[in-house]
């Protein structure tokens, strides 16, 4: 048609409504995941409702339901992401295979191993005698899973991965203290979690930091790095195995089987001494043919780093299943019995609103968190990544060895940071990489001479500052933020059941 016959006009306006449509579609899909997740809530509700109608306390019942499903899903949306960040951001597999990954193990972590008894008092924080009336207790367990589950929303919606366990913690203290006082709490474990504040990271970021300045001077700086890492990665994947074989005696099985950290120790030399000898003739095989450069031994790590972040991920939800379904069973109890128990019986449909509400909280809203710990604090590539994921499990033992309370999460970042840190002072000060680059006239990416290239690396800063301290101020203020948040919807919660 020639264009005197065209419509300006009418064309025009054809754009602007196909311009509306496509902007009408975004806004859906951004609907779209927080109508799921209320879908999730209600369904919740519905299947409290099944199992309870009838029973003293009913109502009550369904309206914690509905709180325990809003906090599984906080919990899947911002702490999971430190179990599979690294392996993401180091591109040892793609974001759709982490969630899947993730979703899997956190549940199976949850339904097999997360325990059918619980504490009621939260690591003790409270003490039981002093919200012994079931009315004052089961207000107190309400308003400190409110409370928990709205910091943890906030902190994910601004990017900070905070520590789901402190924040239940904080809960169950500020609504300690509003129902019976400043003398309530048990201020000698608190100190013991504040102090956690500083050993997680810092215990997480020196191990990966070891890890990392070992695999530099044996492996990446030498001249023959394939030969190398025939040697090396071999014990690193024994390593491995071994520490997430302790790790998951201690904290992913406990409630299965009764294993003494000597036993676990026992268990991880057996798994490390088996997986070296799988290791060797593998790595071997899938080494022949590589060429002499770090972008060949990165393939190596691959398979460890997805193992590591599905082991992660179990542990995690047999550990953590108990931030979201702890407080939600002892309500449950205390509403049918009218007693408050030292620990209770976690009721199958209550392990099962915790483990999916975990999982359905990652796919939905965890990869904003995903992307922050894997991309955002500092660049990650495989064997930085392996740092990260070994010394999640190695500090984990440590700290049961020591009997310190410690944070995952606290762990998994402190790691990350500590592999970004010290890539900052390696780069600037050690004589080995600097006599490697200098043996290596010329980067054939970029044909910058060694020196201009070794100038310009001291001065780029690789970890995100900004990232850094608003992650640390997220964590500090966890705490004391939960408490409060808690001591206020415990007056609230009074109010209404009075």
């Amino acid at each position: 048609m020639p264009d005197t016959y065209r419509k300006p006009t009418l064309d025009k306006d054809l754009d602007k409504f196909a311009t509306m449509e496509e902007a009408t579609g975004l806004l859906n899909r951004g609907f779209v995941t927080p109508g799921l997740a209320l879908v999730f809530i209600f369904l919740c509700a519905v299947v409290a409702a099944v199992f309870v109608t009838g029973h003293p306390g009913s109502v009550v019942i369904i309206a914690a339901a509905t709180i325990g499903a809003y906090m599984a899903l906080n919990i899947g949306a911002n702490d999971v992401a430190n179990n599979v960040g690294p392996a993401v951001g180091s591109k040892a597999m793609t974001l759709g295979v982490a969630l899947a990954i993730a979703a899997v193990f956190e549940s199976a972590g949850a339904l097999i191993a997360g325990g059918d008894v619980v504490n009621t008092i939260s690591k003790d924080i409270i003490d039981p005698a002093a919200v012994s009336d079931p009315d004052v207790f089961i207000a107190a367990m309400m308003a400190a899973l409110v409370a928990a589950a709205m910091w943890i929303h906030l902190a994910t919606f601004i990017g900070a991965p905070v520590s789901t366990t402190h924040s239940i913690v904080g809960g169950v203290m500020g609504a300690g203290i509003a129902a019976a006082g400043v003398d309530a709490v048990n201020w000698g474990t608190m100190g013991g979690i504040a102090a956690s504040w500083l050993i997680s990271p810092f215990m997480g970021g020196v191990i990966a930091a070891l890890f990392l300045a070992f695999i530099k001077m044996a492996i990446i700086y030498q001249d023959d790095k394939i030969a190398a890492a025939r040697r090396w990665v071999p014990v690193l994947i024994a390593i491995m195995a071994g520490a997430f074989a302790a790790y998951l005696s201690i904290k992913g099985l406990k409630a299965l089987v009764d294993i003494s950290l000597t036993q676990a120790l026992m268990i991880g030399a057996g798994t490390a001494i088996l997986s070296w000898a799988v290791a060797r003739p593998v790595i071997a095989w899938q080494s022949q043919g590589l060429e002499n450069r770090n972008q060949s031994l990165r393939k190596l790590f691959g398979i460890p780093l997805i193992c590591s972040a599905a082991l992660l991920s179990f542990a995690h939800g047999a550990n953590d299943v108990a931030n979201a379904v702890g407080p939600l069973a002892a309500i449950v109890h205390t509403a049918e019995y009218g007693d408050v128990a030292a620990q209770v019986t976690i009721p199958l449909w209550v392990m099962a609103v915790g483990a999916g509400g975990i999982s359905l909280g990652l796919i939905l809203f965890g990869p904003k968190l995903i992307r922050m710990v894997g991309n955002q604090i500092t660049k990650l590539n495989p064997m930085r990544a392996y740092c990260v994921a070994l010394s999640a499990a190695i500090t984990v033992i440590i700290a049961s060895w020591l009997g310190l309370p410690v944070s995952s999460t606290h762990i998994a970042v402190g790691a990350v940071f500590g592999v970004g840190f010290f890539r900052e002072w390696y780069t600037e000060k050690s004589a080995r990489r600097a006599d490697y680059v200098g043996r290596h006239q010329l980067n054939p990416t970029d044909g910058k001479p060694a020196k201009g290239r070794l100038a310009e690396q001291r001065r780029r800063k690789l970890v995100r500052r900004s990232h850094f301290l608003q992650i640390v101020a997220a964590w500090v203020i966890t705490v004391p933020a939960a408490a409060v948040l808690s001591g206020v919807m415990f007056a609230l919660l009074r109010g209404v059941l009075n």
